[in-house]
């Protein structure tokens, strides 16, 4: 999801959502034919708790700043039909804390168990699972920990942002056979779901090259008013910054954090990580053979480490090429193309848009300058042919599909080893960018290189 953050915000937006039954059909349709799905298919037993039909689902929540607040909202319409309560809630400000405590009140109607400090949470026995909405650098090592506490985790996106840490995170998480749903919740949405089906058809042949752009104009992450509202007697600084060297208390960097590089990637880990994990998951591929990545702070020079305008091309053992690029220097309308030798499925907008667009080649314009090709809407029943503007972030699709999948033991749309891919990609993408250099995959010994690995076993 778009902020995933300890940060407050504004007002959760409740627009209109898509018609509940559509999600649950393209859901199931989801779940059962994606290859990636299958691969990624583990074991249903768990430590965790075994949840009978009828039993409540017990949630603990880390971190309820502003995408934390906007999963408060989805898990309050989700209360009743899903049977779920949020009954512990961890956050380190105790301005969120305190306001995360009435919202619960009003919503559940008693007021949840509280503290700053995630042991506390994480040793509860009445936890069946829990969420993690905080900084990027926070949520492999988090996830570790739940995992090590034996509990199913929703766990926001990236997955992680340093190799070690997001490959432990994983091990963690398999070897105990959890349900771990990352937070790329597009795979969830039913018009992604249709997209995802129609594609995997093989309607567009033989794909060569998948394109994405994201833009925005703005300085994006920066002129948070919260920086001069935190106090450090508020919070514990030192878990904080976690498993990062120590530094003095730094509230633009509590609140701004994606703008330094010892704590996210910015674009990268933000942005990215939702586009790529849409190419892995349309492509059926997993992990790039090698990445480029070019950038540089040209529209917002106040004080930023990561990049306000980022490139980065991956190769894919299959044999096409992935471009990722965004700007904050301008709007520009942003897209996705899958382009193959048959057609090109096309997305408008950012990667959240259901507007989905399939164009057939029909041979060269060089050839025939009155070439016409044939295009078609992605379409479901009463959308008009071209779907929503967008998908909000508060969508229930991705959150449903989780709760279901502790319901009914089984892997989510978007599990731990989806995420562990999606980060691996961020990851070299970022560190290609710093390195200003080619690097490289290596499969077998989980590494990143600066040279192809070695052919031999």
């Amino acid at each position: 999801m778009n902020e995933s953050s300890t940060q407050p915000g504004g007002n959760i937006t409740r627009r209109t959502f898509l018609d509940r039954s559509a999600t649950v059909a393209l859901g199931a349709a989801l779940l059962g034919g994606a290859k990636t799905q299958a691969r990624s298919a583990q074991t249903a037993a768990s430590y965790g708790r075994v949840l009978g039909a009828n039993d409540r689902i017990s949630l603990g929540h880390i971190g309820i700043g502003n995408r934390g607040r906007g999963l408060e909202y989805i898990l309050s319409q989700l209360k009743d039909s899903k049977n779920v309560e949020v009954t512990s809630i961890c956050d380190l400000w105790k301005v969120n804390l305190e306001r995360a405590i009435s919202t619960a009140k009003q919503t559940y109607g008693r007021e949840p168990h509280s503290t700053q400090h995630l042991e506390e949470l994480l040793n509860r026995k009445d936890i069946d699972a829990v969420i993690i909405s905080t900084p990027e650098h926070q949520h492999s090592p988090m996830l570790k920990m739940a995992a090590e506490a034996g509990k199913h985790t929703y766990v926001e996106k990236p997955m992680g942002n340093d190799l070690e840490e997001a490959k432990a995170a994983r091990d963690a998480v398999l070897e105990r056979k959890l349900i771990v749903q990352v937070g790329t919740q597009r795979r969830s949405e039913p018009y992604q779901v249709a997209a995802h089906k129609l594609f995997r058809s093989g309607v567009c042949g033989e794909v060569t090259k998948v394109e994405v752009e994201w833009n925005y104009r703005g300085p994006r992450w920066r002129g948070r008013p919260e920086v001069k509202q935190i106090r450090e007697e508020d919070i514990e600084w030192k878990r904080w910054l976690m498993t990062k060297p120590y530094r003095p208390f730094d509230p633009q960097l509590y609140f701004e954090y994606r703008l330094y590089r010892n704590y996210s990637s910015g674009i990268p880990d933000q942005w990215m990580s939702h586009g790529i994990d849409l190419v892995h998951w349309f492509m059926d591929e997993h992990f790039p053979v090698s990445v480029l990545a070019h950038g540089g702070i040209f529209a917002w020079k106040d004080g930023r480490e990561n990049p306000d305008t980022f490139q980065a091309l991956l190769e894919y053992p299959s044999g096409f090429l992935a471009s990722y690029s965004t700007s904050f220097g301008n709007d520009a309308p942003s897209f996705i193309r899958l382009m193959g030798k048959k057609a090109t499925l096309m997305n408008f907008g950012t990667e959240g848009t259901p507007r989905w667009l399939l164009v057939e080649e029909k041979g060269n314009f060089e050839d025939d300058p009155t070439v016409v090709r044939n295009e078609t809407w992605l379409s479901l029943p009463g959308d008009g042919g071209k779907g929503p503007a967008n998908t909000t972030d508060e969508d229930l699709s991705h959150m449903t599909n989780w709760l279901d999948a502790l319901r009914n033991n089984q892997q989510p749309s978007a599990p731990v080893t989806a995420g562990y891919a999606h980060s691996v990609a961020c990851i070299m993408a970022a560190q290609a960018y710093w390195a200003g250099k080619k690097l490289y995959w290596d499969p077998k010994a989980e590494r990143i290189l600066d040279h192809p690995p070695s052919s031999k076993a």
